[in-house]
């Protein structure tokens, strides 16, 4: 199985957060606190959580923008 975009989906917690950092870097986000949780990933659980932290009003805009673009592709 393959996303939207031919890339497979992340199969640990922790490539789900290197797509996901790659994904938002290539529309021009970052997000700085973007992590697996600490407390839910501790034990390598495959179901831990992943952080996306907290971010400013500019990068929130554009991350709605984004998504909003995102959706008009669908």
């Amino acid at each position: 199985m393959e996303t939207t975009t031919g890339e497979r989906p992340a199969r640990t917690v922790q490539e789900a957060v290197d797509q996901l950092r790659a994904a938002l870097h290539e529309v021009g986000i970052v997000l700085p606190s973007l992590r697996i949780d600490p407390v839910s990933g501790a034990h390598g659980d495959p179901y831990a959580l992943v952080d996306l932290g907290r971010c400013n009003l500019g990068v929130a805009s554009r991350l709605a923008a984004a998504l909003r673009g995102a959706g008009a592709g669908a």
